[in-house]
């Protein structure tokens, strides 16, 4: 417990002082978007340092760990370090954006690149009697989440709460049931990482995360992913192992994959690349059609709670009860089909 209780204090002060300090210097090192003049909600001159911090919490908690325990030949496993290499190779794929405005061809084939790693180390989606098809799914899983977590950075603090409702989600199964030291310090490390970026990130931002951290934070999400979520161990007991994995990556994600979805059906609609910015997000519907930015946040923070909290109880408990499991679906599919809706319907009018 005191182990716990000096890595919270220490993660936090350092974190704190750390968004600070790179806000402060952001003129000074030009940790700013290369590319000012794309179609954006929010004013793209703003520092986008904020994935540094997310970046150093990974090296933070791994020295952590390192330093207390015994030493041991065996103390890393070689998946982590695979982990580790993607991570700092997709942290970087982000900074090159951000500073240099690399072509989308270019970033997508780096991000197959990180996702192949991956499955190489052996994290990749096993559902499936078929290993290519889930090298496939994995592959897919990996590179849409990246850009899944990218994709919603499009207001203040929206990817930030998203994802701290999600990482409350892993940090509970963690504690509960995985019992991973190693995996639970540096989960906790990028939530309070999150957590004090906010005060920086909040309407109004003085801070972005940037694409170097949108995309850190999707890969690392995506990864806990695969671990906690798809290859859990609780399909092995069940006659609906192919389907109940999409169910509970759909709870816990269910922002970031109805905002996705959304734009990518709309912009292909109108004949326009998903992967050009625009004010078409589901956050920018809610906001014509009344919330501030700040509720935007909250509301979209509280729905992805309640999915993480349904999804986890099932994987924590084994409880499969078909009438919760059909509510939880409906519950899914209600968001999804709400912030859609609301989104064609309001870029209809705008477009009118």
């Amino acid at each position: 417990m005191l182990l716990f209780i000096l890595y919270s204090l220490a993660s936090i002060s350092v974190f704190i002082l750390l968004h600070n300090f790179f806000y402060q210097k952001a003129k000074y090192f030009k940790i700013n978007k290369a590319n000012q003049k794309a179609v954006r909600w929010s004013s793209q001159k703003k520092p986008v340092a904020g994935g540094i911090t997310f970046f150093l919490s990974f090296l933070f908690a791994s020295t952590f760990f390192l330093l207390s325990q015994p030493i041991s030949n065996n103390l890393i496993k070689i998946e982590y370090l695979f982990i580790s290499i993607s991570l700092i190779f997709v942290f970087f794929i982000g900074l090159a954006d951000d500073m240099l405005s690399i072509s989308p061809n270019l970033k997508l084939f780096l991000q197959i690149i990180v996702a192949l790693i991956l499955i190489y180390s052996g994290l990749y989606i096993n559902i499936f009697d078929n290993i290519f098809l889930n090298y496939a799914i994995t592959i897919i899983w990996y590179v849409g989440m990246m850009n899944s977590i990218n994709m919603l950075d499009n207001m203040d603090a929206i990817s930030t709460v998203v994802s701290v409702s999600i990482l409350l989600g892993f940090i509970f199964m963690n504690v509960f049931y995985f019992h991973n030291l190693f995996e639970l310090l540096i989960l906790l490390g990028l939530f309070y990482a999150l957590i004090t970026f906010l005060i920086f990130n909040f309407h109004p931002a003085k801070m972005y995360m940037g694409d170097n951290g949108s995309l850190f934070l999707g890969l690392f999400l995506a990864i806990f992913g695969v671990k906690y979520i798809w290859n859990h161990s609780i399909y092995e007991y069940n006659q609906w192992t192919n389907l109940l994995p999409f169910l509970y990556i759909l709870l816990f994600f269910l922002i970031p994959i109805a905002d996705t979805t959304t734009v990518t059906i709309n912009r292909i609609l109108e004949k326009k690349s998903p992967f050009t910015g625009g004010k078409d997000h589901t956050t920018h519907a809610l906001y014509y059609i009344g919330l501030s930015e700040n509720k935007i946040a909250i509301l979209l923070f509280l729905l992805n709670l309640i999915g993480v909290i349904i999804a986890t109880y099932f994987l924590y408990t084994g409880n499969l009860n078909k009438s919760l499991v059909i509510i939880s679906f409906f519950y899914s599919i209600f968001v999804v089909l709400f912030l859609y809706i609301n989104a064609f319907r309001v870029n209809r009018k705008n477009k009118k």
